[in-house]
């Protein structure tokens, strides 16, 4: 039965993708990484980590596994530090994560709740996401950073939360709905983009022009919640709504009618990251399971 250091040692691996920086990581030699390796694929059944390039690069395998494995990891953990947990009722700390407003808006409230009742003298502070900040972690200026799973510096420990899927969205007496929603329709009509950076382009644009088509952004703006205010008080079509923000969208009243996107768009993977040297800190592990198991009970999976 493969023991706990081969699933330690496959988490590095996939990480590093290099043996050498595994080998340094897990303070091992290279050859002693190279035996462990070799181990890992004769448990698993599985080359696990390819050449790819200079490095290697894992399978579909090693990645199916990665999650099930840091659960592992994660629970041995606590088994191992069963009886010295960090006392949450009594901790004053303040938590800085780095999110955009949809996961704000839809889990915010939630998160206050959740710390009045087990963190009650801790802060929770939301920092908005921002360009050109990419040290923050490493800096120590926040402690987690909640967005689209994208490119992350190799040591970054990385989670997902949750995917979600997206609809199109326009007001109630839009003349988009006095007919069939094709793609030709949705792309006649002037749209509102979400981009904190101020792009008008994306993924919506690439599939329309693989079409032949091509759509007007007539305003551009820097959050969701914005833009959807906006769209209900215009003609403008919002082509990009999260499936994870339609509960919120009817708390709210927003008079906005939403549709299926008559063009392909790929789902969004959610994940929390952060920096390796917050692995172990136990409020920080208390924090990272609090907002997984919220995710989970909101998709269904607890």
């Amino acid at each position: 039965m493969p023991d706990l250091n081969l699933l330690l040692a496959l988490d590095v691996l996939i990480e590093e993708g290099s043996v050498v920086g595994a080998a340094r990581r897990m303070n091992l030699s290279a050859p002693a990484m190279s035996r462990t390796l070799g181990r890992i694929r004769e448990a698993v059944g599985d080359p696990v980590l390819v050449r790819a390039g200079r490095g290697l690069a894992p399978t579909p395998r090693a990645l199916q596994l990665r999650e099930q494995v840091r659960g592992v990891i994660e629970q041995a953990h606590l088994v191992f530090n069963a009886g010295r947990e960090v006392d949450m009722m009594t901790l004053e700390r303040t938590f800085s994560i780095r999110a955009n407003d949809v996961f704000v808006g839809t889990y915010g409230g939630r998160m206050r709740e959740l710390f009045k009742g087990e963190a009650p003298r801790a802060v929770l502070r939301f920092v908005p996401e921002g360009d050109g900040d990419d040290d923050a972690m490493e800096q120590g200026r926040i402690d987690l950073n909640i967005s689209a799973a994208g490119k992350f510096g190799n040591d970054t420990k990385v989670q997902k939360l949750f995917s979600t899927s997206f609809f199109g969205a326009a007001r109630e007496n839009h003349p988009l709905f006095e007919g069939d929603i094709t793609a030709e329709r949705f792309a006649a009509y002037d749209h509102i983009a979400v981009s904190r950076r101020g792009r008008s382009q994306g993924p919506i644009d690439e599939e329309l022009a693989a079409m032949g088509l091509h759509r007007r952004v007539a305003q551009i703006m820097p959050t969701f919640h914005s833009a959807i205010f906006a769209a209900a008080d215009s003609d403008l079509i919002m082509a990009q709504m999260p499936s994870v923000m339609l509960g919120r969208l009817e708390r709210l009243g927003v008079p906005l009618r939403l549709f299926e996107l008559p063009i392909p768009v790929r789902t969004a993977v959610i994940v929390q990251a952060w920096h390796p040297r917050l692995d172990s800190d136990l409020a920080h592990r208390w924090l990272r399971r609090s907002i997984k198991a919220m995710c989970d009970a909101e998709s269904g999976l607890a």
